[in-house]
C-alpha cells in the first residue's frame, strides 16, 4: 500500500484509490446498519429455537444498541487520537468475531451478551466510517464522496430487509454470519488502500469516566426497566432503576465539571439544539417500538414469512433516499420548523392506520398505504432535523453535536424498546400467542403515535431559528457538509457529522 502523509486530504472522487475508500467505508457502515435493524426480521425464529421469552428478544436488540449508543462518541475520539482507519480496522474485526459468537449462540444468554460486545464494535467503526471519507477526499470532492457514502449506504438499507428475511428462511444464525466474509473484505481493501488520518489537535485525554457513567446508567435503567415486565416493579427492580438514575445523575455532574467532556453540556444553553433534540429522543423511541413490533406482528399474527414481513417497510427506505435530500433544501429555503412538524404528524397518521394491521391483513389492502404515508413523514423530518442540530452548534463543535443527536436517538430506541411494550402489556411468551400479541401490538402502536404527536407539537412550540442558508466556498479545511446534498436514511438514528469526535 502506498503511504499518505497522515491527515493529508488527496483523494479524489473518480479515482482508483477513492472508489476502493468508499467501497471500504459503506460495508463497514452498512455492517453497523443492517444489524441495527435486520436481526428484528429474525426475532421470531431466535425465539422459537432458543426457547426465549420476549424478554430476551428485547434484549437481543437493546443489548446492541446500549453499547452503540453508550460508546459511539467514545469510538469517534479514540479514531481521532489513534488513527481512524486503525480504529475502523480495530471496530471491523470486532464487529466480526462478536457476529460469528451471535451465529453460534447455543442459548439466548449469549446472544445477548455478543450482541453487546457487536455494539462495541459498531461504536468504533461507525463514526470511523465517515470520518476517513472527510480526512481522506480532497476538499472539492469531500460533499460528493459523503453524498455517495450516504447513498449507497441506504440502498445497502433497502436491500437489507429483502436479503435478512430471505437469510431467515434458511437459518437465522446466518444473518450473524454472513457479516464475518464482508468484514474479511473490508479488512483486506482498508489494509491495502485507505489511508491513515488523525487529529493531531484533539485532547489528550479522554472522558473515561464519564464514558463508564453513561453505560452503567443506561444498562442499570434498561435492565430494571425492562425486567419489570416480567417481575413488576419488586425492589429489586425499583433499585436497578434508582442505580441507574442515579449514575446518569452523575454523568451530567461529571460532564459539567470535566475539562474534556464527553459530552460539553454548553451545546444544550441553545434552545434550538435542546428543543431538536427532545424531538429526536420523542421521534425515535416511537420508531424503535415500531420497527420492532410491526415485523413480528406480521409474522405471529398475520402469519407472513420472515421474508415477506421484512420488505414490508422496504418503501420507507425507498421515499426516504428520493425524498430527504429535497426535504433539506425545503428546510434550507422556509425553515426547519413546518417539515419538523408536519412530518411526524404524517407519521403519526400512519401508525394509527397501521395499528390496525390484524390476522387477516394483505399487504396491498392494509400495509402498502400506511407505510407510504409514514415513510413520506419521515422523509419530510429527518433532514431538516438533522440540519437544525448542526446550524444550532458552533462550527468547533459540529462533529459532537451531530454524535450526542445520534447518541439520544440510539438511546431514545434503547429505552422504548424496554418500556413500551411493557406498557403495552407485552411479555413471556406473549409473541407466540397471536391474540395476545396482537392486543399488546396494538396498545404500543398508539403509544408510538402518541410521542409522534408529542414529537410534532414541541417542534412547533420550540423549533424558531431559520437555518443558515450562506453557502460559503469550500476551503481546504472545511469538513462541513450541507445537509441537503446528501441522501440519507436516517430510520436507526440521524446521521453521524463526518467529524464526529469529543471537543478540543
Amino acid at each position: 500500500m502506498t503511504s499518505t502523509p497522515v491527515g493529508e486530504p488527496i483523494l479524489r472522487m473518480g479515482s482508483a484509490r477513492g472508489r476502493w475508500v468508499l467501497l471500504t467505508t459503506v460495508l463497514g457502515s452498512g455492517l453497523a446498519l443492517l444489524d441495527a435493524t435486520v436481526v428484528n426480521v429474525a426475532l421470531g425464529r431466535i425465539g422459537e429455537d432458543l426457547d426465549a421469552g420476549f424478554e430476551g428478544l428485547q434484549w437481543t436488540i437493546n443489548a446492541y444498541t446500549l453499547t452503540l449508543a453508550a460508546l459511539i462518541l467514545l469510538g469517534g475520539s479514540l479514531g481521532d487520537r489513534l488513527g481512524r482507519r486503525r480504529i475502523f480496522l480495530i471496530g471491523v474485526v470486532w464487529f466480526a468475531l462478536a457476529s460469528l459468537l451471535c451465529g453460534l449462540a447455543p442459548n439466548i444468554e449469549t446472544l445477548i451478551a455478543a450482541r453487546g460486545l457487536q455494539g462495541v464494535g459498531g461504536a468504533l467503526l461507525t463514526p470511523g466510517s465517515l470520518a476517513i471519507i472527510a480526512a481522506s477526499f480532497h476538499s472539492e470532492d469531500r460533499s460528493a464522496a459523503v453524498g455517495a457514502w450516504s447513498g449507497l449506504g441506504g440502498i445497502a438499507a433497502a436491500i437489507g430487509p429483502l436479503v435478512g428475511g430471505w437469510l431467515v428462511e434458511l437459518n437465522w444464525r446466518l444473518v450473524f454470519l454472513v457479516n464475518v466474509p464482508v468484514a474479511v473484505v473490508i479488512i483486506v481493501v482498508a489494509v491495502r488502500h485507505v489511508p491513515e488520518s488523525r487529529d493531531p489537535e484533539a485532547a489528550g485525554r479522554l472522558d473515561v469516566t464519564g464514558t463508564t457513567l453513561a453505560a452503567v446508567g443506561l444498562a442499570a435503567l434498561t435492565f430494571g426497566l425492562t425486567r419489570a415486565g416480567e417481575a413488576g416493579f419488586s425492589g429489586s427492580v425499583i433499585a436497578t432503576v434508582g442505580a441507574g438514575l442515579a449514575c446518569l445523575v452523575a454523568f451530567v455532574v461529571v460532564e459539567a465539571r470535566s475539562a474534556a467532556p464527553l459530552v460539553p453540556l454548553e451545546l444544550f444553553r441553545n434552545a434550538q439544539f435542546s428543543a431538536a433534540n427532545v424531538v429526536t429522543f420523542l421521534v425515535y423511541a416511537a420508531l424503535g417500538v415500531i420497527f420492532l413490533l410491526l415485523v413480528l406482528q406480521l409474522q405471529v399474527v398475520a402469519g407472513w414469512s420472515p421474508i415477506v414481513a421484512g420488505s414490508a417497510m422496504l418503501p420507507v427506505t425507498v421515499i426516504m433516499l428520493a425524498f430527504s435530500s429535497r426535504a433539506g433544501a425545503l428546510a434550507q429555503r422556509i425553515g426547519p420548523r413546518l417539515p419538523m412538524t408536519l412530518g411526524p404528524l404524517l407519521s403519526a397518521g400512519g401508525v394509527l392506520w397501521l395499528s390496525g394491521v390484524g390476522a387477516d391483513a394483505s399487504y396491498l389492502g392494509d400495509v402498502l398505504a400506511p407505510v407510504l404515508l409514514f415513510g413520506a413523514g419521515l422523509a419530510l423530518m429527518v433532514a431538516p432535523l438533522t440540519a437544525t442540530v448542526l446550524d444550532s452548534a458552533e462550527d468547533r463543535h459540529a462533529g459532537i453535536a451531530s454524535g450526542v443527536n445520534n447518541a439520544v436517538a440510539r438511546t431514545a430506541g434503547l429505552l422504548a424498546v424496554a418500556v413500551i411494550p411493557v406498557a403495552a402489556g407485552i411479555a413471556g411468551a406473549d409473541y407466540t400467542d397471536p391474540a395476545a400479541f396482537d392486543d399488546g401490538y396494538g396498545n404500543a402502536m398508539l403509544i408510538s403515535a402518541g410521542l409522534l404527536l408529542v414529537g410534532a407539537a414541541c417542534a412547533a412550540a420550540f423549533i424558531r431559528k431559520p437555518l443558515a442558508t450562506a453557502a460559503e466556498p469550500a476551503t481546504a479545511g472545511d469538513q462541513r457538509v450541507r445537509v441537503e446534498e446528501c441522501v440519507h436514511c436516517g430510520v436507526s438514528g440521524p446521521q453521524l457529522h463526518p467529524t464526529c469526535r469529543s471537543p478540543e
